[in-house]
């Protein structure tokens, strides 16, 4: 208890204590303060100028002598700046000027102002050097503040006359400023009336000075800004005009100006409206578009589904694919090779008939010369092969030559017209068995693989979905470019044994591949259209898969000296020809082809070809073997000149000339008929070489003369005519009537040729005047 009492009782010392130190201020107890205070400075006042008037000047320099926490009056402060401006103008040894601009200026620095240079002081910038007095009371400070508003009573003074002053120097600058002003607003259609009001408050014109110009568009119009208030009209930047030398404003030019500003506001209020219109149009087409995709969402699901599913079959197919082709080319390679081989075995026999014919002819009381090989050694093995070659081949003549016998009616034959195909048994059995062996492979090539990978059925089936579904992605994507490379593999597959240069070989048409593909793409309710890129489907893979393969097969399987091979070829190409506009002169693949024929048949004019010639004395006995021999020899050039020309109407014409005519005409044929005797066989040889050239080469033919490469042949025939007359003469009427048919057909021959010069001279000649009217009708 002793101690909370003793607690309680220092708890109210130190209230008293602080309410003692604070004290309590009223309103008379502060006006008495402040009367103590000026009693005080006055009396400070009155000794000062006391010492003055006693001793002058004390001091050169002015030092007020105030006491610590004194605040001087308004007076006190006004004495004290006029005295120091009056010690700063008279100068002094002992005195610092604060305005010290003078010094600056011999400088040469950018950066002196004259505000920074100046050193007066002012009430904003006046610096206390009192310092902190630890002695000053609460009750000084109070003091301090009741003497500060006393001297802003006097501040509000001075700012009064100041703001006076200023106002007067604004209504100086202004009077001119308006009229200038104000003509040129006018000129410029302002649409605000000019005022002519002086700004009322100097403070309010600071404050509009500060605002900032609009931004102002191009044809919109704006309204003035007056930078000095609404009625104040800013001073122009260039030389003031005086009003008696503005130019005059009249009030058409009012409306003219107006006008055009009219026109103008117009033009873009165009504008403006056009591309509003654009800005509607564009809206409603986005909305329309924003209808259509969301109504396309689920169809577009579809489309995505479907695509992603055909890119991974496609990927699969196409891996498949790029497996099984290897194997494919090796089958076509085994299968070509095997046709070759067949080809050339045919091809070597013929060539060792005619050798041992023509051996058996020139050689036949030389005994000797039958037991030596083809190296002139002599083999005992050889005369047993060469007997049964001869055998062999002598059995196989009979059988054709009874073949042609038994045909109804009997056609007329001429020994080495017929094509020697016929084949020994062992020979058959090996090649069918190498044949099926191929094709058991082939069969294998796609058992590993699922249908719809391998089948033309399922393959086509996927694309015709994407088409009729999707047409449009469809063309897009190039798909009837891609399907024939797509498709290639599968019709080489199933050409693989096809031999169109058989007898009973099938047609392509008539294959599955092409009744697949035949209507590819299009629906019974739908027209065939030419546009439609699928409709080239078959022509391209005539063009990829189907001439190479008759290429390989005329460059190694066909034989021109077989008649029926090469009529089988020349009409299957001249068909694909017709039916597939692929298949043209311009396409590499047909140009391909065209070479590999004419490069056949000229290896056939260099290997096959053999013309005897013999003295005219042993081809007089015409059941002699010589003339046996000739004779058969020269007809199978007449064949193989009749094969060649069938190309005609694939093959241009400089080509076939040059092989037909100079090849085998002028050099064995022509050689054998001048050898030989002039009668009816040779009018009847003439007569099928001539029968054989196609009649285009003539129709464009100027002039008399024939063509070059038949200048030679057109004299042979000119000479024949001669011999014939002359073997006449002197022969019974019979044989002069013969003789002059027989001048009639050599006269005939030469028109055919268009070797109408040689005709008319025979003609002349030999009085042959029907034929002189029809060479000159000609």
């Amino acid at each position: 208890e002793q101690m909370k009492k003793e607690k309680k009782e220092k708890e109210e010392k130190e209230k008293v204590n602080t309410q003692v130190s604070l004290g309590e201020y009223t309103a008379e107890k502060l006006k008495s303060l402040r009367e103590a205070q000026n009693a005080t400075v006055a009396m400070d006042n009155g000794q000062q100028k006391e010492e003055e008037g006693e001793g002058g000047k004390k001091d050169d320099k002015f030092k007020p002598k105030i006491k610590a926490g004194v605040i001087p009056d308004a007076a006190t402060i006004h004495a004290a700046r006029k005295r120091r401006q009056q010690m700063r103008e008279q100068g002094g040894e002992e005195f610092i000027p604060v305005d010290d601009t003078q010094r600056f200026q011999g400088e040469k620095s950018r950066l002196v102002r004259e505000d920074e240079n100046d050193r007066s002081d002012s009430e904003e910038e006046r610096i206390d050097f009192r310092g902190a007095n630890p002695t000053r009371t609460r009750r000084q400070d109070i003091m301090e503040v009741l003497e500060g508003s006393d001297s802003e009573e006097g501040e509000k003074d001075q700012d009064e006359e100041v703001k006076r002053w200023e106002q007067e120097q604004i209504r100086k600058g202004v009077s001119i400023p308006q009229v200038t002003m104000a003509t040129s607003t006018l000129a410029g259609l302002s649409l605000n009336k000019v005022q002519t009001t002086q700004p009322q408050d100097y403070n309010y014109y600071q404050q509009q000075y500060m605002y900032q110009q609009p931004t102002v568009y191009m044809g919109t119009p704006q309204p003035v800004v007056q930078p000095y208030g609404t009625g104040y009209m800013a001073p122009p930047s260039g030389p003031v005009v005086p009003p008696s030398q503005l130019p005059s404003v009249t009030l058409e030019s009012v409306k003219d100006r107006l006008r055009d500003r009219l026109d103008s506001l117009k033009q873009v209020h165009s504008a403006h409206q056009r591309e509003h219109d654009k800005h509607t149009n564009d809206m409603d087409s986005s909305v329309n578009a924003v209808d259509d995709i969301e109504g396309s969402a689920e169809d577009v699901e579809q489309q995505f589904t479907f695509f992603q599913e055909m890119r991974g079959y496609v990927r699969d197919l196409v891996e498949c694919l790029n497996e099984k082709v290897p194997k494919i080319d090796q089958l076509e390679t085994a299968m070509h090779a095997l046709l070759r081989q067949r080809a050339e075995r045919f091809v070597q026999r013929r060539q060792d008939d005619i050798k041992d014919e023509s051996e058996e002819q020139m050689n036949k009381t030389n005994k000797a010369a039958g037991s030596l090989d083809t190296l002139g050694r002599d083999s005992p093995g050889f005369a047993e092969v060469k007997k049964r070659r001869i055998a062999e081949r002598e059995a196989r003549r009979s059988r054709r030559r009874r073949a042609r016998q038994a045909t109804e009616p009997p056609v007329p034959h001429h020994e080495g017209m017929s094509s020697d195909e016929e084949e020994q048994e062992t020979d058959i059995l090996r090649f069918n068995s190498e044949k099926d062996r191929i094709v058991a492979e082939a069969g294998k090539s796609f058992e590993d693989v699922v249908d719809d990978f391998c089948t033309f059925r399922a393959i086509k089936t996927k694309f015709e979905k994407w088409k009729y579904d999707f047409g449009e992605p469809y063309k897009e994507a190039y798909i009837s470019l891609c399907l024939p490379r797509l498709f290639t593999p599968f019709v080489r597959l199933e050409l693989l044994t096809w031999n169109p240069l058989e007898a009973n070989a099938q047609d392509i048409e008539d294959m599955a591949w092409y009744d697949s593909l035949l209507f590819y793409g299009f629906r019974e309710t739908t027209q065939l259209t030419k546009d439609d890129p699928d409709v080239k489907l078959l022509p391209s893979i005539v063009e990829k898969v189907v001439l190479p393969k008759l290429t390989g097969l005329a460059e190694h399987a066909w034989d021109p000296m077989s008649g029926s091979q090469t009529q089988r070829l020349v009409a299957l190409v001249q068909r694909l020809a017709d039916d597939y506009p692929t298949v043209a002169g311009e396409n590499k693949a047909t140009q391909a082809l065209l070479r590999a024929v004419l490069g056949r048949m000229r290896k056939t004019l260099d290997d096959d070809v053999f013309m005897p010639l013999y003295p005219k004395g042993i081809l007089e006995n015409k059941s002699s073997g010589p003339y046996y021999f000739l004779q058969r020899q020269f007809w199978s050039c007449v064949k193989l000149l009749g094969n060649m020309l069938q190309w005609h109407s694939l093959l241009a014409r400089e080509p076939l000339l040059e092989l037909c005519v100079d090849g085998l005409l002028n050099r064995y044929m022509l050689l054998a008929l001048q050898n030989s005797e002039v009668n009816d066989d040779s009018i009847e040889k003439c007569q099928k070489i001539i029968s054989s050239f196609p009649r285009e080469w003539f129709a464009d033919i100027q002039g008399d003369e024939t063509l070059p490469p038949l200048q030679n042949l057109a004299r042979y025939l000119s000479h024949s005519a001669n011999t014939l007359h002359k073997n006449s003469i002197g022969c019974p009427d019979i044989d002069r009537r013969k003789a002059r048919e027989n001048i009639k057909q050599v006269a005939k021959m030469l028109v055919q040729i268009h070797a109408l010069d040689h005709a008319l001279q025979v003609a002349r000649e030999h009085s042959l005047k029907d034929l002189k009217q029809m060479v000159v009708g000609r």
